[in-house]
Order: structure tokens, then sequence, then C-alpha cells
């Protein structure tokens, strides 16, 4: 079982991962590679660092650590500065977001939390203002795509300390 560092009362104890309940890519590999060619056209013709706040800010709002951590560190790989990141949970009141990026990230809210008022007009339609249509429709594809991700990851409790 893997372990993670706590900064916790005692800095130095160590709380156990939680354990993964299915592997994904043996139980189903069918299905785990049509995810990952889902994956990989949903991102064709979007810039990697929007689709990668995009990614990163849907799985905050779902709570998926294990995507959090991927997406997280594959953008500062493309590039993405840190205060950025740890600012999207604010976004709104950040001042490090362009308009593009925040339609984009008004989009994925949307989205992400679709039973809480669906997708509004106003939301959409400033992403469409922002967006040429083939973008916008890959940013939907890219958020519908990171949304069934972090689904899979929090449901079998895949773990970032498991690398």
């Amino acid at each position: 079982m893997a372990t993670v560092t706590t900064n916790t009362d005692a800095p130095n104890e160590t709380v156990p991962a939680p354990e993964q309940r299915l592997r994904m890519p043996g139980l189903a590999p069918d299905f785990y590679q049509a995810m990952i060619a889902v994956d990989r056209a949903s991102r064709q013709g979007l810039d990697p660092v929007l689709a990668e706040l995009v990614k990163v800010h849907a799985s905050m709002i779902n709570g998926c650590a294990f995507c959090i951590d991927m997406h997280a560190t594959d953008a500062r790989k493309n590039g993405e500065q840190d205060h950025r990141l740890v600012s999207l949970p604010a976004w709104r009141e950040s001042p490090w977001f362009t308009a593009r990026e925040r339609a984009a990230l008004a989009l994925t809210e949307s989205v992400t939390l679709l039973t809480q008022g669906h997708v509004p007009d106003a939301v959409y339609d400033e992403a469409a203002a922002r967006f040429e249509p083939a973008e916008l429709a890959q940013l939907i594809a890219l958020i519908a795509t990171i949304n069934a991700w972090n689904r899979i990851a929090v449901s079998t409790r895949m773990s970032p300390a498991a690398k």
C-alpha cells in the first residue's frame, strides 16, 4: 500500500493512501483503450495549456486527486505557472486568467456540475464568443472526457501516491 506524507499536527506522520479498488486497463482493456483514444481526440486543436487548465479545474470540482496531480504536472510541463494553478478554485477573483480562459473555466463548471442548472445560455454564449465553433466543440469534448476520467479514477480510487 502506498503512503502519503501529510502536513497535519505531526508533519512526519504518514497516512495510507486509499487502496485502489479496480485496475481498469487489465479488467476492461477495450474500454480503457477507447477512453485513451477519446482523450487524444478531445484535445485536438486546443491550446495545451488551456486544455490542462480545464482538466485540472474539472478534477478539482470532482475531487479527483489522481487527475489533479496528473494534469497539474502536465500543465507545468507545458509552461503553466503554479500561481495560476493554485488560483483555479478562485478564478473569478483572480487576475491571472484571460477572458478566453475564463469562458472555458465557466463552461467547465457548468458542464461538470450539469445537475446544478445545466449550461446557462450566458455561459454558453460567452464561450461561443471566445472560441470558433470547431474549438468550442473540442472544448466540450475535452470537458466531457475529463469528467469521464474523473469518474473512473474516483470510483476505482486511483491515487497519485501509487506512482
